[in-house]
């Protein structure tokens, strides 16, 4: 009884959290993003701060794949440069306020600030690699860069619009997007619950305990396929710290597993060439193995 009651208290503590902090982090940012209209991304992404641009354009915005592929491919038809496009492709799903924010709260402010760097830094090194060979040989042609994936995406209000118009507008569509998301928070943040309360620690350790120096590599191969959303994937790798994984390993799983999910991948696809799709998961599994082994060195 008492596993049980620890359960549902760490269940309603971590989902009240993030519940709290997902509202909060995407109203604010939806807010400031109202004031910066999506046209003029692309003059950011120009010039000879186009890589260092587009990598915190990815890492300020809290778009989801169906709002990034979109914007990516109107990136390319304003004549953005390969490089800069797939840093932005890169670090958007990786670093946004909502996940940093999570990161933070419930790992500290040092986890959080190896996990940025550590996909901010390799995002740009994976954008300036691609446009070293010729990437953009293997982007397909597009009629219409204005499709949106997102059905329930909403036009952005008039410049001229009052600060109230515009916060309630920012709530209202940060409210929109946490009921997206709703299902995943409550799925790991239950997963999570379900690990802290009746999973053996000795166990959790002799698998993917600090002594392991394999589990970070294998938790970054099992995260780039099982396609585990950000949301649910750090109250699960919390739960997962706390029995004895190693920090690393839980970092290599939330980047293997939310920066290339498989309904990404089938976007990318329409995009990009099977060998760009094939090299940026490629990146995110080297960028979860380079995080996961950072976080051990430097944290412990």
């Amino acid at each position: 009884m008492n596993t049980f009651l620890d359960t549902l208290d760490y269940f309603g503590f971590i989902f009240l959290e993030l519940v709290v902090l997902f509202l909060s982090i995407s109203t604010a940012i939806s807010l400031i993003l109202q004031y910066i209209p999506r046209k003029k991304f692309g003059n950011y992404l120009s010039g000879r701060t186009g890589y260092l641009m587009a990598a915190v354009l990815g890492s300020i915005t809290p778009f989801c794949a169906c709002s990034t592929i979109p914007l990516a491919l109107g990136l390319l038809n304003a004549g953005v440069s390969i490089g800069p496009v797939l840093t932005f492709v890169l670090v958007s799903p990786l670093l946004n306020p909502i996940i940093v924010g999570m990161v933070w709260t419930l790992m500290g402010w040092k986890a959080c600030l190896i996990y940025f760097s550590a996909c901010f830094f390799s995002a740009m090194a994976g954008g300036w690699l691609m446009k070293l060979f010729h990437a953009e040989r293997d982007v397909r042609k597009f009629a219409d860069p204005e499709t949106s994936f997102c059905p329930g995406e909403t036009s952005e209000p008039p410049a001229s619009a009052a600060f109230k118009e515009k916060l309630k507008k920012a709530f209202s569509d940060a409210y929109g997007d946490l009921q997206r998301v709703l299902i995943y928070l409550i799925v790991g943040t239950a997963i999570g619950s379900t690990i802290y309360g009746y999973i053996p620690q000795e166990w959790i350790v002799s698998l993917a305990g600090p002594e392991n120096r394999f589990a970070i590599p294998a938790a970054a191969l099992a995260g780039v396929p099982l396609y585990i959303r950000a949301e649910s994937a750090i109250p699960i790798g919390l739960a997962l710290e706390q029995k004895g994984m190693s920090l690393g390993a839980v970092i290599a799983l939330i980047i293997g597993g939310a920066g290339m999910a498989i309904p990404e991948m089938s976007m990318l696809l329409s995009i990009f060439k099977g060998r760009i799709v094939a090299a940026i998961v490629a990146l995110i599994f080297f960028t979860a193995v380079i995080g996961g082994y950072l976080f051990d060195v430097l944290l412990f």
